[in-house]
């Protein structure tokens, strides 16, 4: 069953927080990906593909903010997308000692259809008309959300079924080992393999600095 044409599209934030979209979109984009992979010898043929996993999928969309009408800044929308992609260290599990802070997660919800959780991972912002005292007063987002964890595609769900598994998120530090990592978070260092399949590292050695890591089944 698709939207109605009088339901109005929202984002729904991690805190509970309910953007709405003044218009609706005029059209969604799912990207989905599989991983493949192959090693290519010389003077041998076309090698066969192995699977290395799937990628994180993404909604595209674009929205449309217009407040003429009342003189108000667009600004007063637009902000709220912005504010999406600044860490909130009132987010569960956040730490600024470990650096654990991050965005929190979204989802689009348009009728009976929401998207998967998603943090919006970029957005194109285009102020299109001024008002002559130079307040903007329409504007264009075109908005990426990328899956932020294993959920359901673009689809109908009933929003209320399940709830968000427990999260946490790791910027590694220099010298740091997933062992290590797991022994802090986890309490034990032999469950560095839940972390590596959770990021899909193959290389336990193989982790640069600076990178961000989804901590599995921590309790906030």
């Amino acid at each position: 069953m698709a939207p109605s044409t009088q339901d109005k599209a929202f984002l729904l934030t991690e805190t509970g927080t309910r953007i709405p979209c003044l218009f609706n979109p005029s059209e969604l984009t799912l990207h989905q990906a599989t991983g493949w992979a192959a090693d290519v010898m010389p003077g041998r043929g076309v090698p066969t593909l192995r699977y290395t996993g799937t990628a994180s999928g993404q909604l595209r969309l674009t929205l449309f903010f217009d407040t003429t009408d009342t003189g108000r800044a667009v600004t007063s929308y637009t902000a709220q997308l912005v504010k999406l992609m600044e860490p909130d260290p009132q987010l569960p599990g956040a730490s600024a000692e470990t650096n654990n802070i991050r965005p929190p997660w979204v989802e689009f919800h348009w009728g009976d259809f929401h998207s998967f959780k998603a943090v919006l991972s970029a957005l194109d912002l285009t102020f299109e008309y001024f008002s002559s005292a130079g307040t903007p007063l329409r504007a264009r987002a075109a908005v990426t959300l990328t899956q932020y964890q294993e959920d359901m595609a673009f689809g109908p769900q009933n929003p209320t079924s399940g709830t968000p598994r427990p999260h946490r998120v790791h910027r590694v530090q220099p010298g740091e080992t997933l062992d290590r990592i797991a022994a802090m978070h986890l309490g034990d260092p032999t469950k560095w393999r839940a972390i590596a399949d959770a990021n899909g590292i193959e290389d336990p050695l193989d982790l640069r600095p600076g990178a961000l890591l989804a901590i599995p089944g921590v309790s906030p």
